[in-house]
């Protein structure tokens, strides 16, 4: 990017001639239009550009998630280190002064790539063991051991006597039904505006509302576990198909403040939610085998659903740890919700 059309033309020269395909912008507003519209590998960003200078486009890259990460290099000719020092606080990566030589730009070229394709291998990973929703608050708020009190809407789900129907069925099956399971689950969960955070087995845990906030959470978790169970449903007329056992699913819902945040240590953590919430969703799910019901939620989910949903209040129960009964609502008809 630079403002002056000779300059512009023999930098994407020397950039083509590196082996690297260029494309050239006059100023910083035309640059991050065409960076917020497509995809680019490294930013060679001049400081004095009209209408918007090479210092306002680093703190435009800055305070943008997307394009935080893009690796800059400064290739300007103004003087004093108080800039080149201003271009490195912003977040350039190194700063060339002009006329540029070819040898430093190969050079600062090829280092950028690599550090960016280490960045983004380490991204991919990241993706694969950690919800979207947990990428986007690393990059947004950074990793720090600890939690924040947030209102919340947690889900616990297993499937019934899975142990013993296990037992019966080879390794491999046992791990291709679970997988079966787990897909059906995770895209009801995320489809609802949820996150699965916990897998233990064949029961899994899901927040709805953590940690970005969603405008209903409690209605989101009750309709994504409708959601399952319609799917479990379908899956159960394929199984049946086949002279296997249908799946019985349990689910437990409970909304209210949950601490939510990183557990662990800075070697090895996972993000997650305690609290009085946690305990009671899982409480209800255990009970769903015992009140013979799919879905059980608390009180305070239960007035947070529309009319539409509809529910029955089922006898309460004094669960372990807890030091008054709790008042239970059953879901029902237990079939998708629009």
């Amino acid at each position: 990017m630079d403002d002056n059309k000779v300059n512009r033309l023999l930098m994407a020269r020397s950039v083509e001639l590196l082996g690297h395909r260029a494309s050239v912008a006059e100023n910083g507003q035309i640059a991050m239009s065409m960076l917020v519209d497509g995809t680019f590998d490294i930013l060679l960003l001049d400081i004095e550009m009209p209408e918007m200078d090479g210092f306002e486009v680093l703190e435009a890259l800055k305070s943008n998630a997307a394009l935080r990460d893009l690796p800059v290099i400064v290739t300007s000719s103004v003087e004093g280190l108080g800039n080149i020092v201003r271009c490195i606080e912003l977040g350039a990566e190194d700063y060339i002064p002009k006329p540029v030589n070819k040898i430093l730009l190969k050079a600062r070229l090829e280092s950028c790539l690599e550090k960016k394709r280490l960045h983004d291998e380490q991204k991919r990973l990241l993706k694969r063991f950690a919800t979207d929703e947990v990428v986007r608050d690393l990059q947004e708020s950074g990793f720090a051991i600890g939690g924040h009190r947030v209102s919340a809407t947690v889900l616990f789900c297993d499937i019934r006597d899975f142990t013993a129907m296990s037992e019966h069925m080879a390794p491999e099956a046992t791990i291709e039904l679970l997988n079966t399971y787990y897909a059906l689950m995770f895209e009801a969960v995320k489809s609802n505006g949820g996150m699965v955070n916990l897998i233990v087995g064949d029961g899994l845990m899901a927040l709805f509302g953590a940690p970005e906030p969603i405008e209903n959470s409690a209605q989101s978790a009750v309709n994504a576990a409708a959601e399952m169970c319609a799917m479990i449903e379908m899956l159960n007329e394929e199984r049946a198909m086949q002279n296997d056992p249908a799946l019985e699913v349990g689910f437990g819902i409970a909304t209210g403040e949950v601490v939510a945040g990183y557990a662990g240590t800075d070697a090895r953590a996972t993000y997650t939610c305690i609290g009085k919430t946690v305990n009671l969703a899982s409480r209800l799910e255990a009970h769903t085998k015992v009140a013979q019901e799919s879905i059980l939620m608390d009180s305070a989910t239960q007035r947070r659903l529309p009319v539409e949903i509809r529910s029955k209040e089922i006898p309460a129960i004094h669960f372990k740890g807890f030091s008054e009964d709790q008042t239970i609502f059953a879901l029902e008809p237990v079939t998708s919700i629009d």
